[in-house]
């Protein structure tokens, strides 16, 4: 079965679909579901993994001052919050998604030339994912609320 992936910035239609999404438990203590955001703040953007306009995934991407706890360069945007709802995992959305992260950015985010991300060194899944799709492990360190965070970043 074919996939029709894009990436999107958060628009009001797709709300209700993402406040529906769902995590097992265990992937709860990672991310963060698209309902328990709030309001973006100036610099944040939600961003949307579509499946033929039906949204099944959501990040947010950082150009605020937060960026600067995670790289030195100013062109630099964080990634946070990558989640796809458990109705639509193992299907290869997230990976899909994270393929055009680097057209989308490049075309959306001129001025951005690397995403940086933390990811716990508990969750395998999320850092084979990253590896994957061109992220590189930077070997620093931090530990966050729940334990070791592994720093990661992709060069535009």
């Amino acid at each position: 079965m074919e996939h029709t992936i894009k990436l999107k910035h958060l628009a009001s239609e797709y709300i209700e679909t993402l406040n529906s999404f769902i995590l097992p438990e265990e992937q709860g203590k990672f991310t963060a579901l698209p309902n328990t955001i709030g309001d973006l703040k100036d610099g944040q953007y939600g961003i949307v993994i579509l499946n033929e306009n039906e949204p099944v995934g959501f990040f947010l991407l950082h150009a605020t001052e937060r960026v600067k706890e995670y790289s030195d360069n100013p062109n630099a945007m964080l990634l946070t919050a990558l989640s796809v709802n458990h109705l639509h995992q193992g299907k290869g959305y997230a990976k899909m998604g994270m393929l055009l992260l680097k057209s989308f950015v490049e075309q959306e985010f001129p001025q951005c030339n690397e995403i940086v991300l933390v990811v716990n060194h508990k969750n395998i899944a999320a850092q084979n994912l990253y590896l994957n799709v061109g992220f590189i492990d930077t070997g620093i360190r931090k530990i966050g609320k729940i334990g070791e965070q592994f720093f990661m970043k992709l060069h535009l």
